[in-house]
């Protein structure tokens, strides 16, 4: 009976309005019970009494238990995130309104809280993400907490998700992470070194966070890697030992030259013109010398570095064809050209590609013989079942180059006797500067020579895989 009076007049079961009104009806009804009977009343007029005091409770409780029910209705709904407009509500109360108008205040109060610090956490998140060396914060049990984008770039996407030691395998970083952790020590600096993703030296600053720090982060840690700068250091050392070294003979020959002129041969036409031409030659070869030294250092300064442009090597294997057609041509040359039209776009540096391409060009039009052809072969390579490459076969025909100086083609300098012997001009960085360039390309370089068939090389430059 009372549960359908409730659902009759819209009361909620959990708001225990027959319960509420049964309580504060009860003393009265002892009242009523004890007048009752000690005959001051009669029963019939304490019943009736009772049973207003019950119809006054009800109508007390009615207005106030259902604009309640509003009430809770309406936090819940912004507490969950939920459309539950105020102007639907039609409050009488006082207290009711009061309630709702605080309640308002608190929530606009906190929603402006709530911009404020996600703002500021984007804004926070923006110049983490912006700086060039990678930042972690973690937490008590050195588990990464967050990370910004250079770390996650380098360590992966999902770093947030490990523990540091899964991360760096440095027993010396390890240490020095837990000494901070235990607060041993507020902050810690020192250089390790790592194997993965690739042979790293890296210097590591970790640091206690102070305890107004957001979210579960009690340390920080800021990785700068020594790699490159040390790679530098070594590029620019070996530029200078190599660049004075290489130099010193034409330098000296120059000087040489200009001292002659300045004495005996003042007054010699001809010996002038000899000695300006062997002097222009010898800075020819220093232009070309230094040119190239620099393009070995670039080229080593990147190493590391995915190539991230989509070329056409047909495209750059014809526009190196046409650039040495007319000195291919000095030595009654032809160029044939051999290409698979099939051949698909690969990810490569466009300017190191087309370098490599004219270098090894230029080297069989230069060492190759006269009145005989320069072939170039691209084709399309399946080394494995999941794996392709894209070949190119560069071929001249030539004296067999021997196995034992084949094995050092590749290093700085070096160069074959007979070509000193034949006074062919060269400085012996072409060939490494080709394999560098390989090498950043994840690629290979072979050389095959032989009496009959002169001496290939060839390029392999494999496929992404989801061009395969």
């Amino acid at each position: 009976m009372f549960d359908k009076a409730r659902k009759t007049i819209g009361i909620e079961k959990d708001a225990k309005f027959v319960e509420k009104v049964l309580i504060l009806s009860f003393p009265t009804a002892l009242l009523f019970l004890l007048l009752s009977s000690t005959g001051l009343v009669t029963p019939i007029l304490a019943i009736l009494s009772l049973a207003s005091v019950v119809v006054f409770n009800i109508l007390l409780l009615f207005p106030l238990t259902l604009e309640l029910q509003k009430v809770k209705k309406y936090v819940k709904a912004m507490s969950e995130g939920q459309n539950f407009e105020e102007y639907k509500m039609s409050l009488s109360e006082k207290d009711t309104k009061e309630i709702i108008a605080d309640i308002n205040k608190m929530h606009s109060f906190w929603a402006q809280k709530t911009d404020i610090l996600e703002a500021q956490t984007l804004s926070d998140t923006a110049i983490l993400d912006s700086l060039p060396d990678p930042v972690m914060m973690i937490d008590t049990v050195g588990n990464i907490t967050g990370a910004n984008l250079a770390a996650r770039n380098i360590f992966g996407k999902k770093i947030t998700e490990k523990n540091i030691e899964k991360v760096f395998k440095s027993e010396s970083f390890i240490n020095s992470v837990s000494k901070v952790l235990k607060k041993e020590s507020k902050s810690e600096n020192l250089i390790f070194y790592i194997n993965n993703p690739i042979n790293q030296k890296l210097y590591a600053h970790i640091k206690q966070l102070p305890w107004v720090s957001k979210g579960k982060a009690v340390a920080v840690i800021s990785i700068y890697d020594l790699t490159k700068s040390l790679k530098i250091e070594k590029m620019q050392s070996d530029f200078v030992a190599n660049a004075s070294h290489e130099l010193r003979t034409p330098l000296s020959v120059i000087s040489g030259f200009i001292e002659t002129l300045q004495t005996s041969a003042k007054d010699d036409n001809d010996a002038r013109e000899k000695f300006l031409k062997i002097m222009a030659d010898q800075a020819e070869y220093m232009s070309l010398l230094i040119e190239n030294l620099l393009s070995l250092s670039k080229i080593e300064l990147n190493q590391d570095l995915a190539p991230n442009e989509t070329i056409d090597i047909i495209e750059l294997i014809e526009e190196a064809s046409q650039a040495l057609s007319i000195k291919a041509q000095a030595k009654n040359m032809n160029i044939i050209l051999d290409l698979n039209s099939d051949i698909p776009l690969i990810n490569a540096d466009k300017a190191q590609i087309k370098q490599l391409i004219q270098n090894l060009t230029d080297n069989a039009i230069k060492y190759g013989l006269a009145n005989s052809n320069i072939g170039i072969k691209v084709a399309l390579k399946s080394e494995s079942s999941d794996k392709q490459s894209v070949t190119i076969a560069i071929n001249n025909k030539g004296p067999k180059i021997e196995d034992k100086d084949i094995a050092r083609l590749t290093e700085r300098f070096f160069r074959l006797q007979e070509h000193k012997n034949q006074n062919i001009k060269g400085n012996g960085l072409g060939l490494a500067i080709a394999k560098h360039i390989v090498i950043r390309h994840k690629g290979n370089l072979t050389v095959a020579s032989s009496n009959i068939k002169g001496t290939t090389f060839t390029i392999y430059l494999p496929l992404v895989e989801h061009q395969i």
